[in-house]
């Protein structure tokens, strides 16, 4: 199979081969035909598994092939993404594969000057990339109508329910021409996903890419036992032992985020930092170092779990599990991805065993502990189940109590 077989046209085919993709992978073949023809699509694929280009590239074609002027302030296509970081991977994927046909695109989030994006706005986009929060912004102001909206495209909607966009969505829907092409893209649907497709889709081809909420084979797993105080000097020891290049460091609250980086800088290891309390041009700048390798370690909150797309990233290393165990596949599929190999480390203490336990529940497997010589826990991490349940400890029997001989059993 190759993209040229699935009906995309020369220019999109150069682009292609310009960014090295050499084989369609399997949500491509069934998404690209299916959006080229017309039809609405629910499609669950795992990330890393090339989603955005199974939506994309038709987009891209049905435009130009179309070729209707924008009038201003209006857009022929809208992709509505739950945060900025995937907003500026997915406009950026845009881009790069459109480079060669004559289509305005652009993206738009909160917490930048709405103002670039309102000029952007006036002569009119054939594809919008935007957060549903900054999406209303404009519409409120005027600065964007959908009048001419031929494709819209809800990717990740999953995580923009988890976030509590649920009545931005809805308000977008409502201002949005019911005769449309709908497409629906997330690696994982919840209930309320489906019920969100079933109100919006009409006869969607269904794909589905792979088994819900699983990791991927390509990356390798693994936790290490470790009391909480203990972690930062376990991640330096690790960093250092295992001469790691590049990681990708997941913690779980912004305070804790910028404390490690502290450490981290003190011992002399260059590192930057992604989470919701910094301005969107410092996080795209801490994304951008990272890519460039000119800083080696990245640590992150869970804002940045969706929406980085970092070519071959070898090592992520939960330092804390995540609350919802939905966001452990998505923080490790930053390794892993487009077939190459990949480590996804996580260092758990004894209180995060409930956290554990449902990260193995959901994945359906039981991930191998290794402890490390030097850092082995006072406080035992519990042992788990092949089923992601916690193993009870026994109870110890009770001691006999001294200086009184135990009274023999009733008959």
């Amino acid at each position: 199979m190759t993209f040229a077989s699935l009906g995309l046209i020369d220019p999109l085919l150069r682009a292609l081969d310009a960014l090295h993709y050499t084989q369609p992978t399997p949500v491509q073949t069934n998404a690209i035909p299916a959006i080229l023809a017309g039809r609405d699509v629910m499609a669950a694929a795992q990330t890393g598994t090339g989603k955005t280009a199974g939506f994309a590239l038709p987009l891209l074609q049905k435009l130009s092939m179309e070729g209707a002027p924008v009038a201003s302030n209006s857009i022929r296509s809208l992709i509505l993404v739950p945060t900025r970081e995937l907003a500026e991977q997915v406009h950026e994927s845009i881009r790069a594969y459109g480079k060669n046909l004559p289509l305005r695109t652009h993206v738009a989030y909160g917490g930048v000057s709405i103002n670039p994006q309102m000029m952007k706005l006036r002569k009119g986009l054939d594809v919008l990339v935007a957060t549903p929060g900054r999406l209303l912004d404009l519409y409120q102001k005027n600065a964007v109508r959908f009048n001419q909206l031929q494709i819209l495209v809800l990717d990740e909607a999953d995580r923009m329910l988890d976030l509590g966009f649920s009545r931005e969505i809805d308000a977008v829907l409502a201002a949005l021409p019911a005769r449309r092409q709908t497409l629906l893209f997330s690696a994982t649907f919840s209930e309320a996903i489906r019920a969100l497709a079933a109100r919006l889709l009409v006869d969607p081809l269904s794909i589905d890419a792979g088994k819900r909420n699983t990791t991927a084979k390509a990356v390798k797993q693994w936790i290490v036992p470790v009391d909480k105080k203990r972690k930062t000097e376990l991640f330096c020891h690790l960093l250092k032992k295992k001469a790691w290049t590049q990681v990708l460091v997941f913690v779980k609250t912004r305070r804790g985020v910028e404390e490690l980086v502290e450490v981290l800088a003190a011992r002399g290891v260059s590192a930057d930092s992604i989470h919701g309390d910094k301005p969107q041009p410092a996080r795209l700048r801490a994304l951008e170092r990272f890519k460039r390798a000119e800083v080696q370690i990245l640590v992150a909150t869970d804002v940045a779990a969706r929406g980085l797309d970092i070519d071959d990233l070898p090592q992520v290393v939960n330092f804390d599990l995540p609350i919802v165990a939905e966001d452990y596949v998505h923080r490790i599929g930053r390794t892993g991805r487009a077939g190459a190999t990949g480590e996804a480390i996580s260092l758990v203490c004894a209180d995060e065993v409930q956290l554990l336990s449902a990260i193995e529940t959901l994945t359906q497997q039981l991930l191998p502990r290794f402890e490390e010589a030097g850092f082995e826990p006072d406080h035992r991490v519990p042992l788990t189940d092949a089923r992601g349940q916690v193993v009870k400890k026994p109870k110890k029997p009770k001691k006999p109590k001294t200086g009184k001989p135990a009274l023999p059993a009733k008959a």
